[in-house]
């Protein structure tokens, strides 16, 4: 059994590596929480710098915030990339731009070192309950290194191309992902200030076709005023930010993308940005007058 290092235990990393604690995995930990650290090491994990785990583990996993982050922890002073030997891998599953991902991947592939970026979809339930869908890009040996991980990790796992291709699907999952909360948040506004139980409505469509993923996890929320985050809309509009950029740099016009930025912005400026991105409906709300609410909820 490979000995996996874990960097990164904030809302998503923290539940992934404890499924891998309690799938029996040998797991060392790192992060700058140090309660967060010593909570994994009383499940069973080992702890230590990053040069330490680098030279202890064969597979080393990052999720992190942003990808200026993912480069000072594999390539700054004392760095993952520090203590690596020829033929172990880094994973990254962080939400970072295809540029960052085929970065580190040629750095790593200096030194003998695999690298896969496989950012996930789930958001925090998807991570508690083992339930991610993670999203490859680098080579094939590498990724089968991984899948012991990514199976108690996830319920799918896909290699989707070379390195980079990754954060691609993790860029257009969030297009979806967002643009969908933002539609149903509009509609949601809709039907309130039409005098229409928002729930209801929700109840009467899901299994049309309009019925989705999304709407069966934001809807109740919305109605419920539960803004609790899964997935912020901070890290969302990184995200965003992160689309907006690709495609500027390969000329793909994204007109809707660009005017959800916008919405995360006028989030920002009212204090919004760590509600769940359900909380997207704030904005419409704002707009039209009303606060959608249902007791059914």
């Amino acid at each position: 059994m490979s000995k996996i290092g874990f960097i990164g235990l904030g809302i998503m990393g923290r539940p992934m590596a404890t499924n891998l604690v309690k799938g029996g995995q040998d797991v060392m930990v790192s992060d700058l929480n140090a309660s967060l650290v010593e909570e994994l090491c009383a499940m069973g994990a080992t702890s230590g710098t990053y040069a330490e785990l680098a030279r202890a583990c064969d597979v080393i996993f990052t999720i992190l915030p942003t990808g200026a982050i993912v480069r000072e922890v594999l390539f700054g002073e004392n760095g993952v990339a520090s203590g690596l030997t020829a033929g172990k891998v880094v994973c990254d599953m962080s939400s970072v731009t295809p540029g960052e991902s085929q970065e580190c991947y040629r750095r790593l592939k200096e030194i003998g070192v695999g690298f896969v970026d496989a950012p996930v979809s789930g958001g925090e339930p998807g991570a508690i309950a083992g339930t991610l869908a993670i999203m490859c890009g680098g080579d094939q040996a590498d990724f089968e290194k991984l899948l012991p991980a990514f199976e108690i990790m996830g319920s799918s796992a896909l290699l989707i191309g070379g390195p980079g291709a990754g954060s691609v699907t993790k860029l257009a999952n969030q297009i979806m992902v967002n643009l969908n909360i933002a539609a149903v948040s509009e509609a949601l506004v809709l039907a309130t200030k039409a005098g229409v139980d928002p729930m209801k409505v929700y109840k009467a469509v899901r299994g049309g076709l309009a019925g989705s993923t999304v709407l069966d996890a934001k809807a109740p929320m919305m109605c419920r005023r539960d803004f609790k985050p899964g997935g912020t809309i901070r890290v969302n509009h990184k995200d965003i930010k992160n689309v907006l950029a690709t495609a500027h740099e390969i000329d793909v016009p994204l007109p809707l993308t660009a005017q959800l930025f916008e919405i995360q912005q006028a989030l920002k400026v009212s204090g919004h940005m760590d509600d769940d991105h359900s909380g997207y409906v704030q904005y419409f709300e704002q707009l039209a007058g009303v606060t959608v609410r249902s007791d059914e909820a």
